[in-house]
């Protein structure tokens, strides 16, 4: 089935004291969809529920991430995370290991076809 990818976030999480991979993915995955917002499913009278989302995290120890708990977390959509080798650790002079890792979360829809808004918004230029 062809596919419009819709949306691609990024984010960046850590935990600092723990070494705990999945939480900082779950952070890094948070600090990409905080900031995000999908009207269009409003707009073209969709659901969700035809929603793709595909999620990439990059930590140093990937077989340490609970993927399932990452996707269970995401609140829309047909979720799968993936944990790939990337990310950082920083040792601490104190001994402790900082987690850093990077997250990209990407939204699919099926390829639709005729897309009609529902109403248009006009921006007045004499607003700005």
């Amino acid at each position: 089935m062809a596919e419009h990818r819709m949306i691609i976030e990024m984010g960046m999480g850590n935990d600092q004291y723990g070494m705990d991979y999945t939480k900082a993915a779950a952070r890094a995955i948070e600090d990409a969809i905080r900031h995000s917002a999908l009207p269009i499913f409003a707009t073209l009278e969709l659901t969700t529920d035809a929603m793709r989302v595909h999620v990439t995290v990059g930590v140093q120890e990937p077989d340490e991430v609970d993927t399932d708990a990452l996707a269970a977390r995401l609140p829309r959509g047909h979720v799968q995370v993936r944990a790939v080798k990337g990310g950082l650790n920083v040792v601490n002079p104190a001994g402790n290991t900082i987690v850093i890792a990077s997250a990209a979360v990407e939204a699919f829809l099926p390829k639709q076809v005729g897309w009609k808004l529902k109403h248009q918004t006009s921006i007045s230029s004499d607003s700005a």
